[in-house]
């Protein structure tokens, strides 16, 4: 079994579309995934249909699969980063959101993408853990609830600083929303400091709807290259082999944008590197 990996264009945010595409493509991954933005299919504009169907034709023509992120810093507001969400406390801002997700839903059945990922947001001052919480289970029911009309899978993503963080907290609302997968970033894990990467891969291997892999320093949410930080990456990649994933695993750097055209194909080149250094290990032993 061989992993097909990803890039996020999230990671190549000065690249035209059209271009990351091709660049990631042309340096061999297997799929892309795509941070819906103003300037990367931007879902609010008109002709979503029409765009998405070209896409998707597009990206049958460069072999590439793809999940789709949600996770744009002004795409909604353009004064307050990741604004508005589903634990907001206006029930407009909150529907606000729940559009968009239902928008990208749309556009990962038009793609057949593997996935939606997206995450709870953070509270805003004032707004309590309990009212957070219980909007956040009733906007996941609706989107599960259409999703599923549309056929399209979601996955749902802890992130460090949200309401939504660890491993933990996932289960506790996957309880109320069962078809609701993971999203898993292994590197969050080295920042909540809750488990190991590869351990949270073979734990949660049942829930995995996609997964993102980068280097991170334990403590510090900052999305770094490979070899940058402490992340094991061949014991990750040797859990995901060892449950035999088979979606995408995207490599999420969108602090390298200014230098995507080294870094696509350098994060790609190390990632076959460690794998190959684990089939090497796997025939010694």
């Amino acid at each position: 079994m061989k992993l097909r990996y990803a890039y996020n264009t999230n990671g190549a945010a000065n690249h035209r579309l059209e271009d990351a595409l091709e660049m990631i493509s042309a340096s061999g991954y297997s799929g892309v995934a795509l941070t819906l933005d103003h300037h990367h299919l931007d879902p609010l504009a008109p002709d979503l249909e029409k765009r998405s169907e070209r896409l998707a034709r597009r990206l049958g023509d460069l072999g590439l699969g793809i999940v789709i992120e949600t996770g744009a810093r002004f795409l909604l507001d353009p004064r307050e980063k990741h604004e508005p969400t589903l634990i907001s406390p206006s029930k407009k801002d909150r529907l606000r959101r729940l559009d968009f997700l239902t928008r990208a839903a749309g556009i990962a059945a038009a793609t057949d993408a593997e996935a939606v990922s997206f995450w709870a947001g953070v509270p805003r001052p004032g707004v309590s853990r309990q009212d957070a919480s219980k909007w956040l289970v009733e906007g996941l029911q609706s989107y599960a609830g259409i999703a599923g009309e549309i056929g399209a899978t979601i996955a749902f993503e802890p992130e460090p600083g949200m309401l939504v963080e660890t491993l933990d907290d996932f289960v506790s609302i996957s309880e109320e929303v069962p078809s609701l997968k993971l999203a898993l970033d292994t590197g969050h894990c080295l920042v909540t400091g809750e488990r190991e990467p590869d351990q949270a891969v073979r734990e949660f291997s049942g829930y995995l709807g996609t997964v993102a892999v980068e280097d991170m320093r334990r403590g510090v949410h900052e999305h770094l290259p490979f070899g940058e930080g402490d992340m094991d990456l061949e014991a990750v990649l040797g859990a995901l082999l060892e449950v035999g994933f088979g979606g995408l695993v995207c490599v999420e750097l969108s602090r390298e944008s200014h230098r995507a055209h080294h870094a696509v194909p350098e994060a790609l080149q190390y990632l076959k590197r460690t794998e190959h250094a684990l089939e090497e290990t796997g025939e010694r032993q």
